[in-house]
């Protein structure tokens, strides 16, 4: 089961492993304090569609499209992902406070 959670918001029991899945670490937030048992940044978004998206919602489907093709060559991480969703819950981390960003968008990808 996947989760996806802000990465400043507190941790809770309901979050099984707490995965980051930014490409950067989430400003003001030290290692000590993120709570998280691994950091997935070769799952997000290239520096060069992070960039080009930049949050706007105007451009969220084709982000969408552009990050999903991306995916589609991360065979290796989708699989660990995968494998530690069928062992228990998953939370996917991110820092944005955008509702379009890429934990929604790579939840979206792992449920099809």
């Amino acid at each position: 089961m996947f989760r996806i959670k802000r990465v400043y918001d507190p941790p809770s029991p309901e979050d099984g492993v707490r995965i980051l899945v930014d490409r950067l670490w989430p400003r003001g937030l030290s290692k000590e304090n993120a709570s998280l048992q691994e950091w997935m940044r070769d799952i997000a978004p290239s520096d060069e569609l992070r960039k080009w998206f930049s949050h706007k919602p105007e451009k969220w489907e084709e982000f969408k499209l552009r990050y999903f093709k991306e995916l589609d060559g991360k065979k290796e991480l989708l699989s660990k992902l995968r494998a530690l969703g069928k062992k228990g819950t998953v939370t996917l981390l991110y820092s944005t406070k955008s509702p379009e960003n890429n934990a929604v968008a790579l939840l979206e990808y792992l449920k099809r």
